[in-house]
């Protein structure tokens, strides 16, 4: 039994995106209403000190980081590209202004381009929304564009096949993947769930899937053909995301929201939103950084 601990004290309305920063050893997450992405610290007890807070106009949905310390930003409707010196710039756009979506989950492939999925504001049940792959030129081009909220990315360690997550779906889907084009197969399902709505996802070295199960209060680790085999609990129903994190990749850390939570579950649930960890007996796949390095872009 896989049990978590409260990593700090902050409380967020919905954290999202854990990714590892192993050139600085530093851990990145958003509070995407809040517009907040965070850096901070993981101690080898699995407490988080922040060390860096920072505020942008509008959502984050997800944070990347290159190796020279620039950050990709997913914003309302545009990529915003972060200097290590703190100055931000827009990116390319990948929304149509007054869509009535923002941008959701995002994470570099194994080459370094970066992938980011969008949601629909109403939370309604319309199909339409899209996954976008933001190449090495910076153009943008659609990977989906059927989804009914994007979510969760990973890959396997070579590379050649890609997951991904249609949250109101409940679906986990798998295609073939070459990092070296970025051209990939035809879209299969893996993976149905008929109890909660798979959210973040990431990998583990057995190749095995770890899915933020959002109303559940729950982690769910499956196998590459979609068998569940394990399970943690996490006492805050809304589990937004996880991913591995520490030099030896062996910490799980999970993001959760109190968003949605009423009165009633927040006081059952008082670490609702909180960032946990815990200690799998598994370590992570290496979480390929973003290639950076983008022109600026011309509006």
């Amino acid at each position: 039994m896989t049990t978590v601990k409260v990593a700090n004290p902050q409380t967020h309305e919905l954290a999202e995106g854990p990714f590892w920063d192993p050139v600085r050893q530093h851990l990145l997450w958003v509070d995407i209403r809040r517009g907040l992405v965070f850096e901070g610290l993981l101690r080898t007890d699995g407490t988080v000190d922040v060390v860096h807070e920072v505020t942008f106009e509008g959502t984050v949905g997800a944070v990347a980081v290159a190796a020279d310390g620039e950050w990709i930003v997913a914003g309302g409707k545009e990529l915003l590209l972060r200097d290590p010196a703190g100055a931000v710039r827009p990116g390319p756009r990948v929304l149509p202004p007054g869509s009535g979506r923002r941008l959701n989950d995002g994470k570099p492939d194994p080459a370094g381009r970066f992938l980011v999925g969008s949601l629909h504001l109403e939370h309604d049940d319309s199909t339409g929304e899209l996954l976008a792959v933001l190449d090495h030129d910076g153009t943008v081009r659609v990977l989906d564009q059927d989804l009914t909220l994007s979510n969760g990315l990973g890959w396997t360690a070579d590379g050649s096949r890609m997951y991904s997550i249609d949250t109101l779906r409940q679906t986990v889907y798998v295609r073939d993947y070459d990092p070296q084009t970025g051209k990939t197969g035809s879209r299969e399902v893996v993976l149905v769930v008929d109890e909660g709505f798979p959210d973040g996802m990431c990998l583990d070295a057995e190749e095995h899937l770890w899915i933020a199960m959002w109303g559940l209060g729950r982690v769910h680790r499956y196998s590459p053909a979609g068998e569940l085999v394990s399970v943690i609990d996490v006492p805050a129903p809304h589990v937004s995301c996880v991913a591995f994190a520490g030099p030896d990749l062996g910490t799980l850390v999970i993001t959760t929201a109190t968003q949605d939570l009423t009165a009633e579950q927040l006081g059952r649930f008082p670490d609702s939103g909180r960032l946990f960890t815990a200690t799998p007996g598994v370590a992570g796949l290496p979480q390929a950084l973003w290639s950076g390095s983008l022109a600026p872009t011309t509006r």
